[in-house]
Formats: C-alpha cells, sequence, structure tokens
C-alpha cells in the first residue's frame, strides 16, 4: 500500500432511535435515545490535490431517462442529496478550525481531499440520516486534520454537527446529535440553564443492556406521512398554559423511564412508551402526524406491543412485554399492514457508561 492510499480514512455513523422523552428536547426537557446499528452512513475522505465531492449516485441523481422518472425521483425524494451535507460540513469545520495547525504544523489551508458517502438510512423516517452523513464527515476532516477529540470536547461536537445543519437550513434540536457522538444509550438533560450558558444540556450515558428488546418499524412509503405545519413552537414560546405543561409531562417520561431502565421495570417502561405517544398526539393532533404513522402505531398496539415515534415521523420502536410470542405477532402484524419490521441492533458506544 502506497503513502497516499494509507492515508484514506472512512467513517461510520449510525441513526438513532428516540426512545422516551422526545420532542422535549427542543423545549428545554429530557430524553433517552440510543445508536441504532441497523442502519448507518459512511463517509470516505481520500487525499487529492484539490477538493472534490462525489455525488452519489442514486442520492444525488444529474442524469435522468425522462422528465417523467425525473418528476418521480423528485416527487418522492426532494431536490436534495447529500453533497450538500459535505459541503456544509467542510464550510463549517474551516470556520471553526481555520486557525488550526496540525501535529506537524500544517495548516487547513495546505492539503486537499476528496469525500464521498454512502448511506442504508431509509429517507424520511425519523432516524437522522442527515446528521449521521454529517458527523462521519466531520470524523474523517478531524482525523484528517489531526484536530484532536479530547472527553473534553465531547459535549460541544453536537452542536457543531447541529451548526453544519442550521448552515443548510435545517430545523433540529441536540437530542440526535447527542446520541450519535456518544453512541450506545444516552440520557440528556436539556436544562435550560446550563443551555442558555453552556449551549449544551447534561449528557449521561447508560449501559445498552438495559434496555429490553425492541423492534423498529418504518414505512416504505414515506412521503405519505403527516406534513401539516405545526404551530406547537409557535404556541411554547407565547406562554400557551396547556402546551407547556404537556411537554413537561414528555419530560418526565424520559426521568421516569431512566428510573424503569435501572430497575428493569420492564412494565412501567411500556406504559410509559404508550403515554409518550399520546401526550404527543394530544399535543400536535392527528393531521400533523399523519395518518400513515398513526397507523404504524396502532398495528403494533393491536398486539399488545407499546409503541412511540422515534423521531418526527416515518418509525416507531415498538416492545413487546409478553416475549417471543407476542413479537411474532407483531412481525405478522406489520407485514399484513405493508410496514418493514426489524429487531433493533445498537450501535457502539463512544463514551463510557456511569
Amino acid at each position: 500500500m502506497d503513502a497516499e492510499s494509507a492515508r484514506r480514512i472512512e467513517q461510520r455513523a449510525y441513526a438513532r432511535v428516540g426512545f422516551l422523552g422526545n420532542p422535549s428536547d427542543a423545549y428545554f426537557g429530557k430524553t433517552i435515545s440510543f445508536s441504532l446499528a441497523n442502519f448507518y452512513a459512511t463517509v470516505v475522505l481520500e487525499p487529492s490535490p484539490t477538493i472534490r465531492f462525489l455525488p452519489h449516485a442514486v442520492h444525488d441523481p444529474c442524469e435522468f431517462g425522462s422528465l417523467q422518472q425525473m418528476a418521480d425521483r423528485i416527487r418522492g425524494e426532494g431536490y436534495y442529496g447529500g453533497v450538500r451535507l459535505l459541503m456544509a460540513a467542510c464550510k463549517v469545520f474551516f470556520d471553526v478550525f481555520k486557525h488550526a495547525v496540525d501535529g506537524k504544523g500544517n495548516s487547513l489551508h495546505d492539503r486537499g481531499f476528496t469525500l464521498s458517502y454512502d448511506t442504508n438510512i431509509p429517507r424520511q423516517t425519523g432516524l437522522s440520516g442527515s446528521s449521521a452523513i454529517v458527523w462521519a464527515a466531520l470524523k474523517c476532516l478531524l482525523e484528517y486534520f489531526d484536530i484532536p477529540t479530547k472527553q473534553a470536547q465531547v459535549d460541544g461536537l453536537p452542536s457543531l454537527i447541529l451548526r453544519v445543519e442550521e448552515e443548510l437550513g435545517i430545523t433540529a434540536g441536540l437530542q440526535d446529535r447527542v446520541v450519535q457522538v456518544y453512541g450506545g444509550l444516552v440520557y440528556m438533560d436539556f436544562d435550560k440553564t446550563s443551555m442558555e450558558s453552556q449551549k449544551k444540556g447534561i449528557y449521561t450515558a447508560m449501559d445498552p443492556e438495559l434496555l429490553p428488546p425492541l423492534y423498529l418499524i418504518y414505512c416504505k412509503n414515506p412521503s405519505d406521512s403527516g406534513k401539516v405545519h405545526s404551530d406547537v413552537r409557535k404556541k411554547w414560546l407565547l406562554g400557551d398554559k396547556r402546551i407547556r405543561e404537556l411537554m413537561a409531562d414528555v419530560a418526565q417520561v424520559a426521568e421516569k423511564g431512566r428510573a424503569s431502565l435501572l430497575d428493569r421495570d420492564y412494565v412501567s417502561l411500556a406504559t410509559l412508551m404508550d403515554r409518550n405517544f399520546d401526550l404527543r398526539r394530544q399535543i400536535f393532533g392527528d393531521d400533523v402526524l399523519g395518518d400513515i404513522n398513526i397507523k404504524m402505531v396502532e398495528t403494533a398496539r393491536s398486539v399488545g406491543a407499546a409503541c412511540k415515534f422515534t423521531g418526527s415521523g416515518g418509525a416507531v420502536v415498538a416492545f413487546c412485554p409478553k416475549g417471543r410470542l407476542q413479537a411474532k405477532d407483531l412481525m405478522e402484524a406489520c407485514e399484513s399492514a405493508g410496514f418493514s419490521v426489524e429487531v433493533c441492533k445498537i450501535g457502539p458506544a463512544s463514551v463510557k457508561h456511569t
């Protein structure tokens, strides 16, 4: 292997599941999330004379057989692929580290590279596919330019990912980025004082072995999920008493869920999962949630499984408190309804649990 090929860098970032407490993370609440090893994004950096971005054959198509084919693709996938995420990651990386030098005294101006990516994270399923690409790209850049990521800096990395997405006008919170940086299972307290003074919450890595067997259910046609605009954020900012109380209840679900996990009280855990979804439904309403998303939850509940959204829609996470026979019923019910279902595999932790 020659010197150039030896410097090829490949990094992976996993999808994530918002397990309990979401969406209170955007409202100074609390959440529990875990990284999902079933799906991931990979970014490859190779040294080159200039800076280049390679479009993905599937996600960044620039050639179509007909106008019909192009229109169908845009209706289903939108106008944007992953190259814009790579470019934004590089731009923000430069803004933050432009005065940094590597161990040999070289600046960020001195080396070119080519970035490419691949992903198997289903689109529009609320599994944080975009931030996975961004995080994998940032890890490549941090390694290539020898920028150390000491433990003291780890808590700041989710904000770096979020800054990249804000560069593109993507509205998001820190929950997804925290668990993708930490990996494994993470309890997050987005305490208002901490968020306003330090721009980060209080994050506690937990033992993934505390989780019971969980099942991911996702939609094969997420473009049909809820798209109605929500005014919840506006109401919350205006101090709407009902919205604020309900969102505080959602945060409590995560707090109680942490205690249930530590006690391995899975009966209580199932109740909390269902309550999380019911509170979300009260807050946002069925038009915002979308018929298909609600149907996924109802399909799981039809066999007695606990179920809630993994994110904003397109996928749900289910728990079968009665065990394997109930899980078999869940699989059959999902197949009959036309949904994909698989056992959740927890992604590796990069920060040790306490």
